[in-house]
């Protein structure tokens, strides 16, 4: 978050936001899940001893039939370098509570 507004990506061809991330690997916890992911997505190196808990959110994922639920584990850090999208990000933003409408349900629902 910056100036109370939560960081978030939007993926080519896509028209919303969502809170940058990905899946965890089998053997691997959260923490380093969300290294190699941040990393990917926005080319930031996380500064690993300030990761800490926020809260886990569940939600219902854009354009999936409404028995399917993701959970997403939440985090705040402090990262190092320049905010850039990879290859398979279109842009890169804070969004602000006004602007709730661009964004997934998933954001929507950890920024209520």
């Amino acid at each position: 978050m910056r100036e109370g507004k939560l960081l978030s990506a939007r993926s080519k061809n896509k028209e919303l936001f969502y809170i940058p991330g990905g899946k965890r690997e089998e053997g691997k916890s959260d923490e380093q899940a969300l290294v190699r992911e941040i990393k990917e997505k926005i080319l930031v190196d996380l500064v690993t001893n300030s990761i800490r808990y926020a809260e886990t959110f569940r939600a219902q994922p854009d354009g999936k039939n409404s028995e399917t639920i993701v959970k997403l584990t939440c985090y705040f850090t402090d990262f190092q370098g320049k905010l850039l999208p990879d290859a398979e990000i279109e842009e890169i933003d804070f969004i602000g509570y006004q602007n709730k409408s661009l964004c997934s349900l998933g954001s929507i629902k950890v920024m209520d």
